[in-house]
């Protein structure tokens, strides 16, 4: 009898650890999954005492997976891109936010706003990279028509898995409207000969630009900062027609039991303080107007820190639209830019 009351009491010890109540968030790997952990997670753990797991995985895998699971969800909160993020909207995987729930997103940027379903977490921008020193003499980047220069002949890499920045770049030169990129195919077909390579992900934009195999870039801007944290000599511009604007996002899974916990996460990483944070470590624009930055931050090029930033600075494809024709985009320019190049 002694010995089933000291189990019983073991037991009872053990039950809060075993059985703590946890959220569940579903996000990218490596350092965004680090950066959710130490900044927002961090801050929702210290106001709740409750902990936040991670599922991590590729943008696509995720999707997927949870529209494989959408029955029984894995995650309480998704991070996801804008444009991705309206698909899992369109297929019913996330919830109608209720702003009222959110009080910190009273600061929300109107370019963060992205849907009912899903609001940025943080932003970035796609725009021109380049080391001085292997531009040709004269080459200035005040405009992304400088990259149709002659003399950056075989210079030039860019994302092979998403084309739809050098196709908005293209589309606003020649004065039509994105829906309309087709207008557009001959000015990127001219482009053609300034590319040397395509890049499947930032590690292997970062071995392009290390090598000089490719000293011009359309390049992650954070990707870039991370850069010259590691002593390359990468320069960002702002061409004068806006870089191309991106926005991480954050949704609540349809189906969450947790729910309540989930609008108290999305809050904290709204918390000024730890929006500033998230420019610290990243190097991106925190996406509510009531954040502070240190002069030398906030001077960064693809930072944005007022409304006149915001408007005059970014270029921005409609993110609904962006999730329809993304696959197209891939297709077009696979068969036509990238394929015998």
């Amino acid at each position: 009898m002694k010995r089933l009351l000291l189990s019983a009491t073991a037991l009872s010890l053990l039950a809060p650890a075993a059985f703590a109540e946890t959220l569940v968030v579903s996000s990218w790997g490596g350092s965004f999954r680090d950066l959710i952990d130490q900044t927002i997670a961090e801050k929702f753990t210290e106001e709740t005492g409750v902990e936040v797991e991670f599922i991590t995985g590729g943008t696509i895998d995720r999707l997927n997976q949870a529209r494989l699971s959408r029955d029984t969800p894995e995650s309480d909160v998704t991070f996801t891109t804008s444009h991705i993020g309206w698909l899992y909207a369109n297929d019913g995987l996330f919830e109608e936010l209720d702003m009222s729930q959110i009080p910190n997103a009273e600061n929300l940027v109107e370019q963060a706003a992205i849907s009912p379903y899903h609001i940025g977490a943080w932003a970035y921008v796609y725009t021109i990279g380049y080391l001085p020193d292997l531009v040709p003499e004269g080459v200035t980047f005040d405009s992304w028509n400088d990259l149709w220069s002659p003399e950056l002949e075989g210079m030039l890499a860019a994302p092979d898995f998403d084309p739809s920045h050098i196709i908005a770049a293209a589309a606003e030169l020649e004065g039509v409207d994105i829906e309309n990129w087709q207008e557009a195919s001959n000015k990127l077909l001219e482009l053609k000969p300034n590319f040397r390579a395509f890049y499947t992900n930032d590690a292997n934009s970062q071995q392009l630009l290390s090598s000089g195999e490719t000293p011009v870039q359309v390049i992650l801007s954070m990707n870039a900062y991370h850069m010259q944290s590691q002593g390359l000599d990468v320069q960002l511009a702002i061409p004068e027609e806006g870089a191309v604007l991106g926005v991480d996002t954050m949704g609540i899974t349809a189906g969450t039991d947790k729910a309540e916990l989930a609008y108290q996460f999305i809050n904290a990483a709204l918390d000024p303080e730890v929006q500033a944070e998230i420019a610290e470590i990243k190097k991106g624009s925190p996406v509510v107007s009531n954040v502070e930055l240190p002069a030398e931050l906030a001077d960064l090029p693809g930072i944005f820190t007022t409304p006149e930033q915001w408007d005059s600075q970014t270029l921005i494809i409609p993110h609904e639209l962006r999730a329809e024709k993304t696959a197209e985009w891939r297709q077009w320019f696979s068969e036509n830019m990238i394929a015998g190049n």
